[in-house]
């Protein structure tokens, strides 16, 4: 089935930004590791996981609209230096995706593709609900609790 263009150009700039996702959340769970912050590790190694699934889902959805996935694609990694840093940076890149995914249901509306529509919308929940505000509970946990205290749970 022969998508529309717009919809397709957004959907591999979504693309893009899980492929991010994917590297960024790669290195910042070795690091955890190597830091021996197992439950860090674990989480964000989750999440790694998710976005391989995020990546999946447009991919198949771009073959679908009889798009190509463009996998080189990527935006610029933001490798934090330390545990706070390393959070940032990784809401910032989901928050960057909230407003790409926006963006992208928007052009679905205009172009009257609701199954897209409905696969982005399930994204958005999915970035929002859990990995954003995940991360931001993170940062909020070491701001009341100080870093040392924080870290000390992530052992």
């Amino acid at each position: 089935m022969k998508g529309d263009a717009k919809v397709i150009e957004q959907l591999n700039q979504l693309l893009a930004g899980e492929l991010t996702a994917i590297d960024q959340y790669f290195i910042h769970s070795r690091m955890y590791e190597n830091w021996g912050l197992k439950k860090l590790y674990e989480r964000i190694e989750h999440e790694r996981t998710e976005e391989v699934g995020h990546a999946a889902m447009l991919i198949q959805r771009l073959l679908f609209l009889e798009g190509t996935p463009n996998l080189a694609a990527r935006e610029g990694l933001k490798i934090g230096k330390d545990v706070p840093g390393m959070l940032k940076s990784d809401l910032d890149l989901e928050l960057s995706v909230i407003g790409a995914l926006k963006g992208a249901i928007a052009a679905c509306e205009t172009a009257r593709d609701f199954q897209t529509h409905e696969i982005l919308e399930k994204l958005l929940e999915d970035t929002e609900e859990d990995h954003a505000h995940w991360l931001e509970q993170q940062l909020w946990l070491i701001d009341k609790t100080g870093l040392q205290n924080y870290l000390q749970t992530q052992m």
